[in-house]
């Protein structure tokens, strides 16, 4: 259930998103996804988006329009390391997205989370 208090404090931004039980919120509908929510939600994790960080975030996008979603997030992650290995794989993406780079990059990149993403192993510390 959402929080009243967050709906009414602004409801044009809470009308877009899903809040799940573990307080992570994920757009209802991934075709009303755009830039200016990105930054909603960049600035929410405490992140300024830069061209890396825009560069990962529309790899996730693209990939998921060419693919669907990842069978789980540990698959989802090495593929990020794979695409991403010559910035420094995994401690590049952690640098970018420091609460982990599979929950907080699809977020932001108005993504459903991949079964399986709130494995503290790669990063849901939330």
């Amino acid at each position: 259930m959402s929080d009243i208090n967050k709906f009414t404090a602004n409801p044009r931004v809470e009308a877009r998103f899903l809040e799940t039980g573990n307080d992570l919120e994920h757009l209802l509908d991934l075709d009303a996804w755009n830039a200016m929510i990105a930054l909603e939600l960049a600035e929410a994790e405490g992140i300024e988006l830069t061209d890396t960080h825009w560069e990962v975030i529309h790899f996730l996008r693209s990939h998921y329009q060419r693919c669907g979603p990842c069978p789980t997030g540990r698959a989802l992650q090495a593929l990020m390391e794979e695409q991403f290995a010559r910035q420094g794989g995994r401690k590049y993406l952690y640098r970018l997205f420091p609460h982990g780079p599979v929950v907080q990059a699809c977020k932001i990149a108005g993504l459903p989370l991949p079964a399986h993403s709130m494995d503290m192993a790669f990063g849901s510390v939330m």
